[in-house]
């Protein structure tokens, strides 16, 4: 396929994981602490419900996916429900943060029915928009271009969560309830992601369709899936990285709160920023920075190397956190620069490999099944944010950890293991699983030829 994509295309791809990235970013670092924090539920309550949840939202996924492969409109397979799903996706994240006049089980029932709600409105919604990665081109360069622009659009909406969410509560809070303003800010977010998911879907378009002879058969699908080497290694590594990430996120505000004690760090007449919002501005800043780094460094040495290097270096510099002093705050700084780069230069990487994964089952069994493909790895996503997740709050549980009161000194110990070792070794799991990986850059461009071949003696 010759057509050449334009910047404006590109862009309006990034949107959509802007506003999915903005969300995603919300239930990693702020969700866990108003839960614990605000809305009263315990430590260990919170990282239960976050794996019960999310097994049935991770069994949506493909599902999603398999509905995505049967759609058939004038606009496409994947378009159309970012349109359909904007709106409820973001009326049911304000819900979430909405704290209702409960009893305490009847919060957690409440917790249950609107998170539950809100992962599978993501899921509706994130899947098609994962997958439109595989049709708007056939060719590699495109995708790792896609891919890019894709990871930068989604740190340029993380760090305008990081720098507007907190200021905006600490804002509201100066005329309404602490419960209330997560309420608020809520609203706003949501409103930019309703906008920039439509965006995505006015300035996009498929291209790349499934073979003309092709018949559903969605066990063979399934079939096929199970037999895609490159996928199963993807899913390993994409787990583990995501155990990685989550758990630094999920535990940030806490190892601020309890251990460095967060104060103002930069005012702004009557906001300010905190030394926890500045940790994680840096982070997303970093985090862009590598994603701009992936497409020339793993032209020179290759997806799966820039991939596994990228995480060895996190693991050694995530065990480096342990031993910062909480006064050193430039180190902290710098450490948080160091790893999230190396985070960031992966994410592009791994959503080009897995559009490479779909081409080459299709070159290896003459279907496609590219939401199959991408709701599967959106599932992968979801288990290592989910396991993170868990493990993060139940770890703080079994540390002795009080919301709002002075922590132990074995709770403040086990916040900074968290911020550490653990994923550390998540990282670690993730550069050796990677090394099996071997579809190749020359591989994928043969592959590629081949595909090109057969679509041009089916027209």
């Amino acid at each position: 396929m010759s057509v050449k994509v334009s910047l404006k295309e590109k862009i309006g791809y990034g949107f959509g994981d802007a506003a999915s990235s903005m969300f995603w970013k919300i239930f990693s670092i702020f969700l866990p602490i108003f839960y614990t924090d605000v809305f009263g539920i315990s430590a260990a309550a919170v990282g239960t419900m976050l794996l019960v949840t999310r097994i049935w939202d991770t069994t949506n996924d493909p599902i999603m996916g398999i509905i995505c492969d049967r759609t058939n409109t004038k606009w496409g397979k994947f378009r159309p429900y970012l349109l359909w799903i904007a709106v409820p996706f973001g009326i049911i994240g304000v819900l979430m943060f909405t704290t209702p006049n409960l009893s305490m089980s009847g919060k957690i029932v409440y917790a249950y029915i609107t998170y539950t709600l809100m992962m599978m409105a993501y899921t509706a919604i994130n899947v098609p928009y994962a997958s439109l990665l595989g049709v708007m081109s056939s060719k590699s360069n495109d995708r790792t271009s896609f891919a890019s622009y894709r990871m930068i659009f989604a740190f340029a909406g993380s760090i305008l969560v990081v720098l507007i969410y907190q200021p905006l509560v600490d804002w509201f809070k100066g005329s309404f309830t602490e419960a209330t303003s997560y309420q608020f800010t809520m609203i706003i977010v949501g409103l930019i992601a309703v906008a920039f998911f439509i965006l995505t879907f006015s300035w996009t378009k498929e291209r790349v369709r499934t073979p003309k002879e092709q018949e559903n058969n969605l066990w063979q699908d399934i079939k096929n899936l199970g037999g895609n080497i490159p996928w199963f290694i993807l899913l390993g590594s994409g787990v583990a990285t995501l155990i990685f990430n989550s758990v630094r996120d999920g535990v940030a505000l806490y190892y601020f709160k309890y251990y460095v004690i967060d104060n103002a760090a930069i005012s702004f007449s009557t906001t300010m920023l905190t030394f926890s919002t500045v940790y994680l501005f840096l982070g997303q800043m970093t985090n862009m920075f590598g994603v701009m780094m992936a497409k020339p460094v793993s032209a020179i040495i290759g997806k799966r190397n820039t991939f596994m290097y990228a995480m060895f270096a996190a693991a050694l510099l995530s065990c480096a956190f342990y031993f910062v002093d909480k006064q050193s705050l430039w180190l902290i700084y710098l450490l948080q620069a160091l790893i999230s780069f190396c985070a960031g230069i992966i994410f592009p990487l791994l959503w080009s490999m897995y559009a490479d994964a779909a081409d080459y089952s299709q070159w290896k069994t003459g279907r496609r099944a590219t939401g199959l493909v991408f709701s599967a790895s959106s599932m992968s996503q979801k288990l290592g944010w989910t396991i993170g997740g868990s493990v993060t709050l139940w770890l703080l549980a079994s540390y002795g950890f009080e919301a709002n009161a002075d922590q132990s000194p074995e709770t403040i110990r086990g916040i900074k293991y968290m911020m550490s070792f653990v994923p550390a070794t998540a990282a670690l799991i993730s550069g050796l699983v990677i090394m099996f990986y071997k579809l190749s850059d020359k591989k994928m461009v043969s592959i590629m030829a081949d595909l090109e071949e057969k679509m041009k003696k089916e027209e």
